[in-house]
Parts: structure tokens; C-alpha cells; sequence
């Protein structure tokens, strides 16, 4: 990117990576670095009440940081892509107007790149009758039947989305059957597209033994924490089983447990082994995406202040970005 494109471009930091790899203490770290805010990349923590299967930060461990994005929303309402970019263009206009960086902080790549290449989702029609169609041949046949109709269209998109996702599964088949081409097609030119900001795009990363092994403890520490007791909180206070907030990691296995379909030994393999899976999907979407900076952290001995200097270093542009 040009001096002169800089110029014309605001700035933003991004940090990401696969889960449990240690995100959060380095986002506060740069935070305070770089006169930042933080704005939570993260289709889960924006709701309320749902606290430690989210592994959601709190507000004591914040250390004054300005955290956006966190519980904003109710369990029972619905939550997406096209809504994380309107609230998290809101919070970095803000940020801005305040002569502060904003900081991306999550594990949720479409919901970074749905802000750094500022995609546009109006043009994206929608069709319900077949919606619906869909839904009830994922209510008869399973989720796995829909990904299958998925992949005969478009491999690429079934590769990136779970087969647990029915929401976007949907969405990728109903945007084929309105335009005649694969999602994946139209997210590889948005993709394409240069930044919309003058950013730096960070991925923290740590060799895949050492990660599985944080997430295992993770796990056990949300067992540990009361996971069983918040998702029963959830239930009594009404949350579906079927809604967006209910099939995170976590959740959905702890309500399969207690609905005493699964022992809580089962819920907890499937807990860690679903999440081991979930970050090699991340994984393999930061390797497809543009101009990120990798940081692995046995490069720097797993030194966060090595680490910290050396993203700083490299971001250093930024700092004198207002």
C-alpha cells in the first residue's frame, strides 16, 4: 500500500487466530500501546448471559481497556454477518472520532473480512419460499444432507462452513439458486478487494500440539466454572434450543446432556473434539486471506513482550496515524 493511499485510509488493527491460542491478553497489551479500543470479533460474546462457554473477558480482567461489541444482545435474538459490520462500523466511527485506534479482536475471519474489505451485502436478494424448502429438508433429512447439496455446488463453501451451520449452509445455497454461481465465487471478489483501511493484520498462532492441549484445559475449566449451570439458566430463562446464540460450542452439547441424550463425559469429548476442529477451520481460513502477518509464538519462545514489541514494530505507521 502507498504512502499516499495511507494517507487517504484510517487505521486499524487486527488481531486473530484460532481459539484459546491467547488472543485476549494480547489485544489488552497492544491496546494500551497504541491508545486503542477493542472491538470483539466474536459471533457469540455479544450476548448476554452467556459468559463462560463464550470464554467471554470480564470486566475486571478489561484493565480499563474499552471493550465494543460484548453483551449487546439478548440469546433469543438472531445475530450475522450483515449485523456485526453495521454495529462494528458504528463502534470504529466512534473510535475514531475519539483519535483512537480501533483493535478487531476475535476468532470470527467472515466477520473481519465482512469489515476490512467493507463488503457489500445489500445487493444479496433473498428468496423464502425456498428458504423454507431448505429448512424442512434439513428438519427431515439432517444437516449432513444439506451440506452434501452443498458441496455438489460449490466445494469451497462446503469445506468453510460446518456442517452444524445450517444458517449459512441455507444462505450459500439460496444465493446459488438466485445467482447462479457459487458464494464462494462472490466472497473470493470481495475478498479481492483492497482494504478498505490502512490496517495490520495480525494472526497469533502456536504449534497445533500445544493449542489442543490450551483447549482441552480451557474446556475443563468452563466445566470447572459452571458451563452446566449457565446453560441451564439459559433454558429456564426461555432460550431455544434451535436459536443462533444455543448451537455454539458448548452449548449445544451441554443441552444434548441435559436433555439426557449424551452422559456429561460424552458432552465434554465432543466439546474439546468439536472445538479441536473448529480451529483448524480457522486455521485454514487465515491462510487464505490477504497480507496477514503470522505470529508464531515459538518463534518468540512464547514471549508475549517479544511479541508485542515486534507487532508494534511492524505496525508503526499506525501510530502516527492521527
Amino acid at each position: 500500500m502507498s504512502t499516499e493511499t495511507r494517507k487517504t485510509k484510517k487505521p486499524l488493527l487486527i488481531l486473530t487466530g484460532p481459539t484459546a491460542v491467547g488472543k485476549t491478553a494480547l489485544s489488552i497489551a497492544l491496546a494500551k500501546e497504541v491508545d486503542g479500543e477493542i472491538i470483539s470479533a466474536d459471533s457469540m460474546q455479544v450476548y448476554r448471559h452467556m459468559d463462560i462457554g463464550s470464554a467471554k473477558i470480564r470486566p475486571e480482567e478489561r484493565q480499563g481497556i474499552p471493550h465494543h461489541m460484548i453483551d449487546i444482545l439478548d440469546p433469543s435474538e438472531e445475530f450475522n454477518v450483515v449485523r456485526f459490520q453495521q454495529y462494528a462500523k458504528q463502534c470504529m466511527q466512534e473510535i475514531y472520532e475519539r483519535d483512537r485506534v480501533p483493535i478487531l479482536v476475535g476468532g470470527t475471519g467472515f466477520y473481519i473480512q465482512s469489515v476490512l474489505y467493507d463488503i457489500d451485502f445489500t445487493s444479496q436478494e433473498e428468496n423464502a419460499s425456498y428458504r423454507e424448502e431448505l429448512e424442512k429438508t434439513a428438519d427431515e433429512k439432517g444437516n449432513e444432507y444439506l451440506h452434501d447439496m452443498l458441496r455438489r455446488i460449490d466445494p469451497a463453501s462446503a469445506d468453510s462452513i460446518h456442517p452444524h451451520n445450517r444458517k449459512r449452509m441455507i444462505r450459500a445455497l439460496e444465493y446459488y439458486r438466485l445467482e447462479n454461481r457459487p458464494i464462494s465465487a462472490h466472497n473470493a471478489e470481495e475478498r479481492a478487494k483492497e482494504p478498505a483501511y490502512d490496517s495490520c493484520y495480525f494472526v497469533l498462532n502456536e504449534a497445533r500440539e500445544t493449542l489442543y492441549e490450551r483447549i482441552d484445559r480451557r474446556v475443563d475449566r468452563m466445566i470447572e466454572e459452571g458451563l452446566e449451570e449457565e446453560v441451564r439458566r439459559l433454558l429456564e430463562m426461555g432460550c431455544r434450543r434451535d436459536s443462533t446464540a444455543m448451537q455454539g460450542l458448548g452449548y449445544k452439547e451441554m443441552i444434548a446432556y441435559l436433555m439426557g441424550e449424551i452422559s456429561l463425559e460424552r458432552a465434554v469429548y465432543l466439546i474439546k473434539r468439536d472445538t479441536r476442529h473448529f480451529a483448524k477451520r480457522q486455521l485454514t481460513w487465515f491462510r487464505r486471506e490477504k497480507e496477514v502477518i503470522w505470529l508464531e509464538k515459538e518463534q518468540f519462545h512464547d514471549d508475549e513482550q517479544k511479541i508485542l514489541r515486534h507487532m508494534l514494530s511492524t505496525a508503526g505507521f499506525l501510530r502516527n496515524a492521527f
